[in-house]
């Protein structure tokens, strides 16, 4: 299963567990396209909410949370906000779903319409105010399906990953090529990671994920555990720029 058919039924499951809730989202697009600066950005999900009169934008995230993550959503509201908000509208609401050590997370971030000295102030909002509790999706809704989101979420970057590693290293793929090829490629070589094998014994999980099949918590928490490695010692060679 390539990296585009995953992250389109990745995406395809998240539109719809919003738009199943009922809660008056209308779906505008995935990897929605903005330009910034002359620069190309992608937004994971993009919402119009009926209700509320406002865009809304969801982001995935497979690891805690970290500052930067407000940050790049935070821009995210500001060129939604510039580019596609009608006069009329509320402004702009961004969706980060993050795991947490223990726990799902989801921060809602809310644009200030208070623009001291010109620049636009935001702030990260844990609590919801009491008018858009009701209108969007709680922590425990998205916590029942992102342990499915999440296993597919990393196999897209793991993919991603070692595209990028194998064209680094002079070997790029010339065709649309599955995870397991580039592996066996990467081991041919000399260039896997330690931790190859294991991933490698966790694909099954991940793709029967990718494909909706049910996976227990313990085989997909391996998988998760073990693909965050892999992806690091990854993330690692590349650093050192062991080509």
């Amino acid at each position: 299963m390539l990296e585009r058919d995953l992250e389109r039924g990745l995406i395809e499951h998240l539109r719809s567990l919003i738009l199943e809730l009922g809660k008056g989202f209308a779906f505008v697009g995935s990897q929605y396209h903005l330009e910034v600066g002359g620069q190309d950005y992608y937004l994971d999900l993009l919402f119009y909410h009926l209700r509320l009169r406002c865009f809304v934008v969801i982001e995935l995230k497979i690891e805690d949370f970290k500052p930067e993550f407000a940050g790049k959503m935070n821009f995210y509201l500001s060129a939604v906000d510039d580019q596609l908000r009608h006069k009329d509208d509320q402004p702009t609401i961004g969706i980060i779903l993050c795991k947490g050590r223990n726990e799902v997370i989801v921060e809602y971030a809310l644009r200030d319409t208070c623009k001291p000295m010109g620049v636009a102030h935001y702030q990260l909002s844990p609590a919801l105010p009491p008018q858009l509790q009701q209108d969007l999706p709680t922590v425990e809704e998205f916590a029942r399906e992102f342990p499915l989101m999440s296993i597919v979420k990393l196999r897209i970057e793991i993919e991603r990953a070692l595209r990028d590693f194998a064209t680094a290293n002079g070997f790029p793929p010339s065709r649309p090529t599955g995870l397991g090829i580039m592996l066996r490629e990467l081991q041919r070589r000399g260039l896997a990671p330690a931790s190859t094998q294991q991933f490698l014994d966790s694909i099954r999980v991940m793709n029967e994920a990718a494909h909706g099949v049910d996976v227990d918590p313990e085989s997909a928490q391996r998988a998760v555990d073990v693909g965050t490695i892999f992806l690091k010692e990854l993330g690692d060679r590349n650093a050192r720029g062991e080509n």
